[in-house]
């Protein structure tokens, strides 16, 4: 495209385009014709052009006949025919009506897809990385995560409307790529083994797939398609004759020899990379190939991997504003002619905003002990659970240890101990359960396995109510199958740990938040929940319902899992249940929250009514809050009609079965999005933003109801504010009620002592 504005610069009266990669190509006006075809012609300069041959060159070293031949064919020009029709005209002041209060229109949202494609182009023509809206430069700075793969630091940037007019909206952004360097080494690094005899190739085949590499003789560049099935020293290829006439066979390994004077000592018993055409292969040997810089690494992180790059990740908010502030400068937005065409100049500055902070909620523990919670944080120190657990003697629970510790069972009696302090009555467990030693070195299913096979001896063939189990490590390929076990298939409450070497008061009180709250307890209580304090909530029998859709890993066909939560005991709002199904891969609207079968509902809205009505003397929920999680702003829509609507049904269904059809509760649904790109900086500071901080102005949309809090205290790297989005509410909350029940409802997570 960029040799087609070059070429016919004149037919196209001068103007500059913004082409999206795809099929649609805009202009800043109409161009002078509503249809024509163009012939581009891309010139092919053998001396500036990549060429590469699996052909022997002649004895003397220049070019056989046959290179010749082909080095002939690769510098011919290509040709391209290219259409350009006119479609429609996308009229910028469709945004001025969204920036003035009017309702989004198909206009408008395709006026911001315009920008964003000439954002897009400018970057482009920087010959950065883009993924998505975020770009990577070459010079970028980038994290080892091990395993061959960097996490690569660059700038996201998309135009947003807002009270204040069009603003960019900038951040820092990240993306793993694939280290650069010779091929050896990378999968000598991604299989973590130290020889080259160790590597295993059905492995490296599906690493390197599709991956560019470079060689080191000829500077050519070329896309992996495959191994090939012998060693460089055995794998041939027809060589055609010098004179022309017919071919001979010869291995990769003595073409390199004759031809480039290589030994080819460390790739002689390897494989050969493909990079040729199914049905005409080009052989390279692994140790003449490099792989390029600035390729995407698309598989999932291992937990190793993961756990670097957060923390490498993680900067202080001064670090992070000093290095947005050189982004935007670098990236000199007035040079980009599409801009200048279209009358848009970016200011490469922060734009200022006014927050409020609000008033952390009070918390109870028993006996009306108030826990204090300054920035956003609390301890028990010697207070009781607000409703400890009590264990009954028919409860038989037990004790499993994966791991090599030998000193479990003092650290259970020191467990029981602190749990008491806490007003939790726990009688002795039934038995410990050491795994056999044999086992150690067994898959991880297989463990789990044997580890029931003992717990059905130890419990005469039924079913514990609790199991504590000691894991050996962090992160343990254990943790997987062991909870599959007991929860998806027995129904056996289970929590895991792995103590430190050293443990403190303060991790037992941590496993224990977690064990009384999955027994059923409840650790904390806002204080306003006792006194019936909350707006809207307290006086009118409420349910509130929580939504969100989990999704395999990138490359994985695996079903997705929604999960539905919601409030038990009204007008307690700290108390949740949960119900969990799966979608389809990637699916991200949840198609079972109303599932009827005749005269029956099977869906999961249904099973959190009867849940909440047990639990509260029947009063039927007058009002119903639901906050989903995980949805774009293209997806509103779907969340009203489609999940919303589902809700509705679900509840009509319900009320004409439970309540003679006299059931019409109010709804109000709320999106929380946690993964977009606003971050909020003190002005003259280098920490966080308090906890409590709500902006709802300025940045916000320009007629939508949204805003942003950060409830929780940023400790660690720069604080990532929650955006709210009110699609819908019947209930008729005032701003500030509905900001202080979304505040409050940070501080009810059971198993923390911070907001979330």
């Amino acid at each position: 495209m960029k040799q087609l504005h070059e070429t016919y610069a004149s037919l196209l009266d001068g103007k500059q385009f913004a082409y999206d990669g795809d099929k649609s190509l805009f202009t800043s006006g109409p161009l002078p014709f509503a249809t024509n075809d163009f012939d581009v012609v891309i010139d092919g300069d053998a001396s500036s052009r990549k060429i590469a041959t699996s052909q022997s060159p002649g004895a003397d070293g220049s070019p056989g006949p046959s290179d010749k031949k082909r080095m002939k064919q690769a510098g011919q020009s290509k040709r391209f025919k290219v259409d350009i029709t006119f479609t429609a005209k996308v009229p910028i002041s469709a945004i001025a009506l969204v920036l003035g209060g009017g309702q989004d229109s198909e206009n408008s949202q395709e006026v911001l897809r315009v920008l964003d494609i000439i954002l897009r182009q400018h970057a482009a023509r920087q010959n950065r990385l883009l993924v998505r809206q975020s770009f990577f430069r070459r010079d970028s700075d980038c994290i080892k995560l091990g395993g061959g793969v960097l996490g690569c630091q660059g700038f996201h940037s998309s135009i947003r409307p807002t009270q204040s007019g069009l603003l960019l909206n900038c951040d820092l952004s990240t993306t793993m790529v694939v280290e650069p360097g010779p091929v050896i080494a990378f999968l000598l690094s991604n299989q973590g083994v130290k020889d080259t005899s160790s590597i295993d190739w059905g492995k490296a085949k599906r690493a390197l797939n599709k991956l560019r590499i470079e060689t080191t003789h000829t500077k050519a560049e070329f896309r992996i398609v495959g191994l090939s099935e012998n060693s460089c020293y055995n794998q041939t290829f027809p060589l055609k004759q010098k004179d022309g006439n017919g071919t001979v066979d010869v291995t990769v390994y003595d073409y390199f020899m004759d031809r480039w004077s290589m030994k080819l000592e460390k790739s002689a018993h390897m494989p050969c990379l493909n990079v040729g055409k199914p049905n005409r292969p080009t052989y390279l040997p692994l140790e003449v190939c490099r792989l390029v810089p600035l390729q995407r690494y698309k598989r999932s992180l291992s937990t190793s991997q993961r756990s670097k790059l957060v923390e490498a990740s993680r900067q202080r908010p001064d670090q992070r504003m000093s290095k947005l502030y050189g982004e935007l400068r670098a990236n000199d937005y007035d040079s980009e002619p599409m801009m200048k065409e279209c009358g848009i100049s970016i200011v490469p500055d922060f734009t200022q905003v006014q927050g409020r902070v609000l008033e952390a909620p009070q918390l109870s523990a028993a006996d009306g002990r108030q826990l204090y919670t300054p920035n956003g944080r609390w301890n028990f120190n010697k207070n009781r659970f607000f409703r400890p657990i009590e264990f009954k003697k028919t409860w038989p629970w037990g004790v499993v240890n994966f791991s090599t510790r030998r000193d479990v069972e003092h650290l259970v009696e020191h467990l029981l101990q602190s749990g008491s302090e806490k007003g939790i009555s726990m009688e002795k467990y039934s038995a410990v359960i050491q795994e056999i030693h044999k086992m150690k070195h067994q898959s991880p299913a297989k463990r789990v396995e044997d580890m029931f096979r003992q717990v059905n001896i130890a419990f005469g063939g039924n079913n514990p109510e609790f199991l504590l189990c000691f894991l050996p490590e962090k992160n343990s390929d254990i943790y997987g199958p062991w909870k599959r076990e007991c929860l998806a298939q027995r129904g056996i409450v289970t929590q895991c740990l792995v103590p430190p070497p050293n443990v403190k008061d303060q991790y037992l009180t941590n496993v224990l938040l977690k064990i009384n709250a999955k027994l059923g307890g409840l650790n904390s209580l806002l204080k306003k929940e006792i006194t019936h304090a909350i707006p809207h909530v307290s006086r009118i029998p409420t349910i509130i319902f929580g939504m969100d859709v989990s999704h395999g890993s990138p490359g994985r066909d695996v079903p997705s899992v929604a999960a539905v939560v919601s409030s038990l005991e009204w007008p307690i709002i700290s108390k949740y249940r949960a119900s969990v199904c799966t979608l389809p891969p990637r699916q991200e609207m949840i198609k079972t929250l109303f599932k009827q079968d005749g005269d029956t509902d099977h869906g999961l809205i249904k099973d959190s009514l009867v849940a909440f009505l047990g639990k509260n003397n029947k009063p039927k929920p007058e009002q119903i809050i639901i906050f989903r999680d995980g949805v774009s702003e293209s997806q509103f829509d779907q969340v009203l009609n489609d999940e919303l609507g589902q809700i509705m049904e679900a509840c009509k269904f319900f009320g004409d079965k439970h309540f003679g059809g006299n059931w019409f509760p109010k709804f109000t649904v709320i999106v929380a999005q946690k993964n977009h790109h606003t971050r909020f900086f003190l002005r003259n500071g280098v920490n966080n933003v308090p906890p409590g901080t709500v902006v709802d102005g300025v940045i916000c949309h320009p007629r939508n109801y949204d805003f942003y809090m950060c409830a929780h205290a940023g400790i660690i790297g720069t604080t990532r504010p929650t955006h709210y989005h009110v699609l819908h509410d019947e209930i008729g909350f005032s701003t500030d009620d509905l900001q202080e029940l979304v505040h409050s409802l940070s501080y009810t997570y059971q198993r923390s002592t911070t907001a979330i």
